[in-house]
């Protein structure tokens, strides 16, 4: 075994019996390397990542291969999840050698971590004689590599905001704007599948979410009708998993038809909120039932009984992808008998497979109304079938091998699935939503949060039951993000409290008061070659949008003006981008609608608050902030002063500190809120 044996990363653990010898990222391996003056191999990839897995089999199991890297390079391997600082700094430095970023990341250093070359996946002749050619360039053309790494590295420690000339704009945000952001979109709508017009196609909540509100504030027919198009292919199509619930990572083609069978903890947590709020939008039953089943694929392979959510399952089963999941029909005859054909009807089965070697990937292309009408079933009898189905053939499944699952628990992905529970509870009023939340935050606080020295922390091993791994700002905004969702759901003041003290411990220990935006790193973390700023959202938003999104609602709840000063400021300075190139900064661009008419301001007093509350939820109203206690309470500025009419809960629906009349009725809070909203266009 390598020195990887050690570690608590299931990445790191599958390459511990390798010949290679593996060090994780560290002291001990940079330190070998200056000391035997040796380049340095940083491997980059993920538990659940296929592509790794294959690498790993062809190459770094190789002895003849492990030989050559032994003898010329210290080799290191990392956990993109676990170590997210080092993949973005590589994965950048790749970019800037004019190549396509992935999975495995395999980069060549200088002893001292520059960068001078590397790639993706090499197959092993290639990477044999890549290999070979790099150690010999290390020792005859020295020069020449460390001329490239220092280009590198004067790239990389180029700050983000003069690198693409972001400054504050003064002008004031419009629905000119926001309807330029729409069409920057638009032009590259699949109107067809849904989504967005290219191949392989992810998710991407923080895309349909921004269209979403852009929907709800101009009431764009086209928009709402893509919108509906892309929620509904995704969730028919074969990226979805029909019968254990949850989506996997991304198709690998424009129809959402045939997945990237990896299932992420991230990827979920998000699309249950979206579809949870698309539901609390247009009450379509199709999200709903979607929103559920997401709900249970995590309870049942995601959930860890003493608390946390778990990271991710594999794409591979028994060394092929996608075998746990995918049919063929004859086994379907044995198990269905009499109702095989209207199964195969209902989910595109074929005798020789939708899919490569007779397989079959379940998929729909028709509503349960329309399938019913087209097939002369009554709706009641198709949708019991269908329940049926699922449970049959789910008792089948779960007897196969199943895919590996990563068992890390991440503070990032954790306030995710915390955010999505808490929306879901919104949309349904379903009090189990909200208990889950609730456990899994206590989880959190009691486990990733080093109370003594107020940091969080990245990662929480289930086999050790440690923590590891300095928080970065990824770590910190989801967190908030959900203490203070979690708030606006129980209005127990610990969660906004410990929002505040997680926000000003990022202030003091990320924020770049010069430019304006915040590193991703804690300035008392390890030291890397580049201190970054995540500006652009991915499949998940960047940490630096999460923060303003923060920092702009928590100012307005606690009325701190500063919160609210940088918010606004760092969505000025994002503008730019986000006129430019909205699909790669739409959670900036949902922060900017918001700004678009008054935020407002609800208090809730009165013993029967939390009713109230709930009576107030079931209108589609996201633009707002929430505070509710049984009386006044100063420490809430909020609920300062409040008192109830007329012995019941009363609603104070506000903006820009000044109030509408109290009312006791929740249709006229209501009713104030579409005013103020109204009133601004």
């Amino acid at each position: 075994m390598n020195a990887l044996a050690n570690e608590t990363s299931p990445y790191l653990l599958q390459h511990a019996h390798n010949p290679v010898n593996w060090y994780p990222w560290g002291e001990e391996a940079l330190q070998k390397a200056l000391q035997e003056d040796k380049p340095i191999i940083v491997s980059i990839g993920y538990s659940t990542c296929h592509w790794c897995h294959v690498m790993e089999r062809e190459s770094f199991e190789s002895k003849e291969i492990a030989d050559i890297m032994n003898e010329h390079f210290v080799c290191i391997k990392v956990d993109r999840e676990e170590r997210p600082d080092v993949d973005n700094i590589y994965m950048e430095a790749i970019h800037a050698m004019g190549l396509r970023g992935g999975w495995p990341l395999n980069v060549f250093l200088m002893p001292d971590q520059t960068p001078f070359y590397g790639g993706t996946y090499f197959p092993p002749s290639q990477w044999k004689m890549l290999l070979l050619n790099i150690a010999n360039a290390f020792k005859k053309n020295r020069d020449e590599l460390l001329r490239s790494a220092r280009e590198f590295a004067q790239f990389l420690n180029q700050s983000e905001i003069s690198k693409y000339g972001l400054k504050p704009q003064n002008s004031p945000n419009t629905f000119a704007e926001l309807e330029q952001m729409y069409q920057s979109l638009a032009k590259n709508f699949d109107r067809m599948h849904g989504g967005i017009d290219k191949a392989p196609k992810f998710p991407m909540p923080s895309i349909w979410r921004f269209l979403l509100m852009y929907a709800f504030l101009t009431k764009n027919q086209e928009a709402e009708k893509h919108l509906h198009l892309t929620l509904q292919k995704m969730a028919f199509g074969g990226i979805y998993d029909h019968l254990g619930g949850g989506f996997a990572r991304y198709s690998t083609d424009a129809e959402w038809f045939v997945p990237h069978f990896e299932k992420m903890l991230y990827d979920n947590a998000q699309l249950l909120t979206l579809y949870a709020e698309a539901y609390h939008y247009s009450q379509n039953p199709i999200y709903k039932e979607v929103a559920y089943e997401i709900f249970g694929f995590i309870q049942n392979e995601l959930e860890a009984t003493e608390g946390g959510f778990f990271s991710a399952l594999d794409a591979d089963s028994e060394g092929e992808e996608g075998k746990y999941y995918v049919w063929k029909k004859r086994n379907l005859v044995e198990i269905l008998g009499e109702d095989t054909e209207l199964f195969c009807a209902y989910y595109n089965v074929l005798p020789q497979g939708n899919w490569e070697f007779a397989n079959n990937i379940l998929y729909k292309n028709l509503t349960d109304e329309e399938f019913a009408q087209k097939h002369q079933v009554p709706l009641q009898e198709l949708q019991v079938k269908v329940k049926n189905w699922k449970t049959t053939l789910l008792e089948v499944r779960r007897k196969r091998v199943p895919p590996g699952r990563d068992d890390k628990i991440l503070t990032s992905w954790n306030g995710l699935m915390i955010k999505g529970l808490l929306d879901a509870y919104k949309a349904f009023d379903d009090e189990e939503f909200l208990a889950t939340a609730l456990y899994h935050t206590e989880f959190l606080l009691a486990k990733l949060y080093n109370a003594q020295e107020g940091f969080l922390y990245h990662t929480f091993s289930y086999k050790t039951q440690e923590a590891k791994q300095k928080g970065f700002l990824e770590d910190y905004a989801c967190t908030i993000e959900a203490l203070l969702t979690l708030y606006q759901a129980t209005f127990e003041k610990k969660y906004l409290r410990f929002a505040q003290k997680l926000t000003d411990y990022t202030l003091e220990n990320f924020y770049d008061y010069t430019e304006g935006m915040f590193f991703y790193t804690d300035k008392n973390a390890e030291k890397l070659i580049a201190r970054k700023k995540e500006i652009f959202d991915n499949v998940i938003p960047a940490s630096n949008s999460m923060m303003a999104h923060n920092l702009y609602f928590l100012g307005i709840l606690l009325e701190k003006q500063t919160y609210q000063d940088i918010a606004l400021q760092m969505l000025s300075q994002a503008k730019k981008l986000l006129l430019k190139s909205t699909e790669f900064t739409a959670h900036w661009g949902l922060l900017f609608a918001y700004t678009l008419t008054p935020t407002a301001e609800v208090a809730i007093i009165g013993r029967n608050y939390k009713q109230a509350h709930r009576d107030l939820e079931r209108y589609f109203y996201p633009n707002k902030v929430v505070a509710a206690s049984t009386d006044a309470d100063d420490e809430i500025p909020l609920l300062a002063n409040r008192t109830a009419l007329n012995h019941q809960a009363t609603f104070y629906v506000c903006y820009n500190k000044t109030c509408q009349l109290p009312t006791n009725e929740v249709t006229e809070a209501c009713k104030q809120l579409h005013k103020i909203m109204s009133n601004e266009k």
